[in-house]
């Protein structure tokens, strides 16, 4: 599935887990960027139903839900005989998105140790930050909270070979994070206000636009 060779390079979006013990086992840079993407935004408004001058408070960032279908293909390293997609297809792939949602297996076996000796309290480890890239105007953390794989094709080891994976992430505002992750919606937020702030030439334009009509 090779792309036009005179088409112009495009950035590629990607999902990326931030884990200072391994940084790249959880990093899935998209082989092909979807054409599509929703956004679904929520206000988060303070319930004060009847109450004078609140009805356009607000607690803080909007929820907002993603979601998108990305397609991997292991066609073009298959025909090139790269040595992992010949072994493998798309397992490694499709197991770093996978691991976003899974504990560290050391973690698992810890807390099963800490059992067996009579530990009462297990704390739940804190999985690591997501970010999801969408050109720089968007890095934003995000929490993968649906993870849909649909396996297209095999090769003769049941290894998959083409995909389709369905995502949906939960976007994590400053209400969410700690300091880290607030920092990085806070950048987004900002981008948001200077882009915001550009469209005034645009609205300038329409409105000319409109009284010469």
């Amino acid at each position: 599935m090779s792309t036009f060779p005179g088409s112009p390079r495009l950035l590629k979006g990607a999902l990326i887990g931030i884990d200072p013990l391994n940084p790249l086992a959880r990093v899935v840079v998209f082989q092909y960027n979807p054409d599509t993407m929703t956004r679904k935004l929520e206000p988060r408004a303070v319930s004060a139903e009847g109450d004078r001058g609140e009805a356009f408070r607000l607690t803080g960032a909007p929820k907002e839900t993603i979601t998108l279908s990305v397609e991997i293909d292991a066609t073009d390293q298959l025909e090139q005989a790269n040595p992992i997609a010949v072994t493998t297809g798309l397992y490694p792939t499709l197991s770093a998105l996978e691991l976003m949602l899974y504990p560290k297996s050391a973690t698992v076996i810890a807390n099963l140790v800490a059992e067996l000796i009579g530990t009462i309290e297990i704390i739940p480890e804190e999985a690591p930050m997501t970010l999801f890239v969408w050109g720089p105007q968007r890095v934003l953390p995000v929490r993968v909270t649906s993870l849909s794989i649909t396996e297209e094709a095999h090769d003769q080891l049941l290894n998959p070979i083409r995909a389709k994976v369905d995502l949906s992430l939960a976007v994590l505002s400053y209400q969410d994070l700690s300091l880290t992750g607030r920092i990085f919606f806070l950048a987004h937020h900002i981008m948001k206000e200077v882009m915001a702030n550009t469209n005034i030439f645009n609205s300038v334009q329409n409105i000319g636009a409109g009284l010469r009509l």
